[in-house]
């Protein structure tokens, strides 16, 4: 089992002994789902989620027995807002350098929900309260840039759009990594490629460090920041191109 499914498990087990109310460290949608495929099965517990606005990625589960839903209120998610400003005009950094920032000054990647970049201007994010009382005001360094950490109630954060399902269609020479990826998140190869270098694109939910991997229908691939596309179909055309359908969330 995976340590952060383990650490779900074991939140549980400690509810159900307890009756005791418990959220999880925030959790990516994949580690989401497989936490609720392990204890959704159960009819002693209940799960709800929370993100700190309504289509967030990242969630902390709340765990309650069964018999204690509707009898009291759940317990505050314990969320709130965070700036990370500095001056990015000439070094602009992507949501994953970001979150490295945040990691560098402390913060445990379960502590740490949705985070986006806000241009030049640095980036906002969800954190846990108690994180919040450990960074406000603090300063740390992301590439050559300082950022300064500092904490904003949730209704001020200027959240990311919802987006809606978009169907996409390409043909590309090759079903490259920073070919598919250019076209499913609509930047240019450039600068898909060096976000690839940078390891802030993952194919299934891992990591890949080379514009060169292959992808195949199937396979997910996600941008932090910029959602995710799924490789619905791949065909070879008569001049050996590939025509990749995509659909873009």
């Amino acid at each position: 089992m995976e340590p952060r499914l383990e650490e779900v498990r074991a939140a549980a087990e400690e509810t159900l002994r307890t009756w005791q109310p418990h959220w999880t460290p925030f959790l990516d949608p994949r580690s989401r789902a497989e936490a609720e495929e392990l204890l959704g099965r159960r009819g002693d517990l209940h799960l709800s989620d929370e993100g700190g606005y309504e289509w967030a990625e990242r969630r902390r589960l709340l765990l309650r027995r069964a018999e204690t839903v509707g009898t009291e209120p759940p317990p505050p998610p314990g969320l709130t807002g965070l700036e990370l400003s500095g001056n990015f005009l000439f070094d602009p950094a992507t949501a994953t350098e970001m979150r490295e920032g945040l990691h560098q000054a402390g913060a445990a990647p379960g502590e740490i929900g949705d985070l986006w970049t806000r241009g030049d201007r640095g980036a906002q994010a969800v954190i846990r309260d108690e994180l919040a009382a450990w960074l406000d005001g603090c300063l740390a360094q992301v590439r050559s840039v300082e950022v300064r950490f500092e904490v904003r109630p949730l209704s001020e954060l200027q959240v990311p759009p919802r987006r809606l399902p978009r169907a996409l269609q390409t043909v590309e020479a090759s079903l490259r990594a920073d070919a598919v990826g250019s076209a499913g998140f609509g930047l240019s190869r450039t600068r898909m490629v060096a976000l690839i270098r940078q390891g802030a694109l993952t194919v299934d939910w891992r990591p890949i460090n080379s514009p060169s991997h292959l992808v195949a229908p199937g396979q997910r691939l996600r941008l932090e920041g910029r959602g995710e596309v799924e490789i619905t179909s791949a065909e070879l055309t008569q001049r050996g191109r590939w025509r990749v359908a995509m659909l873009r969330r």
